[in-house]
C-alpha cells in the first residue's frame, strides 16, 4: 500500500468520526515556513490514528478536533523539513487554540489558549525555547549522544527549575512525567550519568503531596521511573510470566524453550508505533528462513481489546501475546525504557544475550546469518555477524558479513582485535573492507521491490588476526574499546 492510499484512508476515517461526534475544538497554526501541500495531524489522546488532518496552504493549516472532554492532543507536521516531533496542545468541547511560529520547529511555537493547562505547558517551554530548538536540529542530524546529551540535560535541568513555581495540574504532573522517562533512559543507557536526582526526587515528593486526586496512578508511574525496580539485563536468565494469545488462550514463557535449541526474539511493541509495523516485513522474511532456529514472540502492551481486533496484530504469522498489564508487567521486567519497538534476545539456556531499542533495517537478517554461522553473542549491533573462523599456526582469520541501507556508510578499526587467552591477538590483514574509512554495503539483500527492505544490502569481507598460541574453545571479537564499537562475544571454535 502506498504512502498516498494510507493518506486517503485516514482521511475517510477521520471523516466518518467526525461525524460521529458533536462536540469540537479548533486548532490554527501559521508560519511563513510552511509550504503548501504539507500536512498538519492531530492525535487525542493515546489513538493511533489522527483525529484530523488537514492540508496546508499558504501557510496556514485549520483543524477541527472531536472532544467530549478535558484532554490531550499532539500536533505533528508531515512532509520535507518537518521534525519528527510533537506539541503536546491541551483541548476542551469548546475551545479554539492559535499556534503561530516562524519555521518549521512547531514544538516551540507560540500557542494563544483560553485552558490554564495549556498555559502551565507554555510557562515550561518559553524559557527552554532555545535549547529546544538546537535538540531537534541535534535529534534531526542524528547526532551522537556525545553531543546530544549534554543539551538534553540542560533541557531537563531547567524544566525542573521551572516546575516548582507552577499549578500542580495535568500539564506539569505530565511533564514530571516525561522528564522521570527521560532520566531513567539516561540512568539505564548511560550508566546512571544524570547529575541532578537528587532535585529530581525531591521535586517528584513535592509535586506528589501537592498533586489533586485523580493523578494517582500517573504519579505512581512517575515514582517507578524514578525509582525503577531491577530490570533483566544481558547474561541473566530470564523470568517467566503469563501471557495470552490472540485468542484468549494462557500461555507462559518458559514454554517456548527447549525446542530444538532455539533461539527466542522478544519483540515488545505498541499499535501507535511506526518503527514496529516497518520492521515487521523484514522480521518476517528471517521468520521464514530461520524456523527451527529462531522462535519469535511479539509482545503488545495495549489493552487486550484493542490488540485482538487491530488488523496489524492478526498480520502477524508468529507468536503474538499480550499480559494484558498494559506495560506494567512483562515491559517492566525486560525493557530498559517504556519505547518500542524494544528486542530482547535470548539463548536456549534461556539467558538474555542481547537488548536493543529501535528498528535498525538489517539488524534481522544479521541476527539469521549469526544464527547461522559458528555460535556467538553479538552484544552490540545484529546487523554484523560472523560466519565462518579459520583458526591455524599462521593466523586466524574472521568472516563477516554486514547489513543496512546502502546509502549508510560504516567503518571497521585499525586497532580491531580478538581477545582470548587473557590476551589481546592483533588485526594483521583485512580483505574486501578499507580500514579507518568509510564502506557501503554492495549486494541487495531481498527480493523486495517495496518498503525499506528494497533498500537493504549486504557486505562480505575478511579480517586476519595474530594467531592464538594456545587455541582457546571461545573468542571475544572487539572493534575497540569505545562505546559504539562493534563487539561480538563468545565466538565458539567448537
Amino acid at each position: 500500500m502506498n504512502k498516498k492510499t494510507i493518506i486517503t484512508m485516514m482521511l475517510a476515517l477521520v471523516t466518518m468520526t467526525g461525524l460521529a461526534q458533536t462536540k469540537t475544538a479548533t486548532i490554527t497554526g501559521y508560519s511563513p515556513a510552511l509550504k503548501d501541500g504539507m500536512l498538519a495531524l492531530v492525535y487525542v489522546d493515546d489513538n493511533e490514528l489522527p483525529a484530523t488532518i488537514d492540508t496546508v496552504q499558504n501557510g496556514r493549516f485549520s483543524l477541527t478536533v472531536p472532544v467530549e472532554e478535558f484532554t490531550k492532543s499532539y500536533i505533528f507536521l508531515e512532509g520535507e523539513g518537518s521534525p519528527n516531533s510533537s506539541r503536546l496542545i491541551w483541548l476542551s468541547p469548546g475551545v479554539t487554540v492559535k499556534m503561530t511560529g516562524n519555521d518549521y520547529l512547531i514544538p516551540i511555537w507560540k500557542v494563544e489558549s483560553s485552558i490554564p493547562e495549556q498555559q502551565t505547558e507554555d510557562r515550561l517551554i518559553e524559557p527552554c525555547r532555545d535549547v529546544l530548538a538546537e535538540l531537534l536540529k541535534l535529534n534531526s542530524d542524528r547526532a551522537p549522544w556525545e553531543k546530544r546529551g549534554p543539551v538534553e540535560i540542560k533541557r531537563r535541568k531547567m524544566e525542573m527549575d521551572i516546575l516548582p513555581s507552577l499549578p500542580v495540574d495535568a500539564a506539569s504532573i505530565n511533564k514530571l512525567e516525561d522528564i522521570s522517562i527521560d532520566v531513567k533512559s539516561i540512568n539505564i543507557t548511560h550508566n546512571n550519568s544524570f547529575p541532578y536526582m537528587e532535585q529530581l526526587k525531591e521535586l517528584e515528593k513535592s509535586m506528589a503531596a501537592r498533586a489533586p486526586k485523580g493523578f494517582e496512578e500517573q504519579l505512581a508511574e512517575i515514582h517507578a521511573n524514578i525509582y525503577p525496580p531491577h530490570v533483566l539485563q544481558v547474561g541473566e536468565e530470564i523470568v517467566d510470566v503469563e501471557l495470552f494469545d490472540m485468542r484468549g488462550e494462557k500461555h507462559h514463557l518458559a514454554e517456548v524453550f527447549g525446542q530444538d535449541n532455539r533461539y527466542v526474539l522478544l519483540d515488545f511493541w505498541n499499535l501507535g508505533c511506526g518503527p514496529c509495523i516497518q520492521s515487521e516485513p523484514e522480521i518476517r522474511e528471517v521468520y521464514e528462513k530461520m524456523k527451527g532456529k529462531l522462535e519469535i514472540i511479539s509482545i503488545n502492551d495495549n489493552n487486550l481489546s484493542a490488540w485482538q481486533n487491530h488488523a496489524f496484530s492478526k498480520r502477524i504469522v508468529w507468536k503474538n501475546w499480550n499480559d494484558g498489564k498494559k506495560g506494567k508487567g512483562i515491559n517492566s521486567l525486560y525493557c530498559d525504557i517504556n519505547a518500542w519497538p524494544y528486542f530482547v534476545l535470548i539463548s536456549p539456556d534461556k539467558r538474555i544475550v542481547w537488548k536493543g531499542m529501535g528498528y535498525i533495517p538489517g539488524s534481522f537478517m544479521g541476527l539469521a546469518e549469526g544464527l547461522n554461522g559458528p555460535k556467538q553473542d553479538n552484544t552490540s549491533y545484529l546487523s554484523l555477524a560472523i560466519r565462518k573462523v579459520d583458526a591455524s599456526a599462521s593466523g586466524t582469520t574472521v568472516s563477516f558479513r554486514y547489513y543496512s541501507p546502502k546509502i549508510y556508510g560504516f567503518g571497521m578499526s585499525k586497532g580491531a582485535y580478538l581477545e582470548a587467552n587473557g590476551k589481546k591477538y592483533r588485526l594483521t590483514a583485512a580483505d574486501g573492507i578499507k580500514l579507518d574509512d568509510t564502506n557501503y554495503t554492495q549486494v541487495k539483500a531481498s527480493e523486495a521491490t517495496e518498503g525499506l527492505l528494497k533498500d537493504l544490502f549486504y557486505t562480505d569481507f575478511t579480517l586476519t588476526f595474530e594467531p592464538f598460541d594456545t587455541m582457546p574453545s571461545t573468542f571475544d571479537f572487539k572493534e575497540g574499546d569505545e562505546k559504539g564499537d562493534f563487539v561480538v562475544r563468545h565466538v565458539s571454535l567448537e
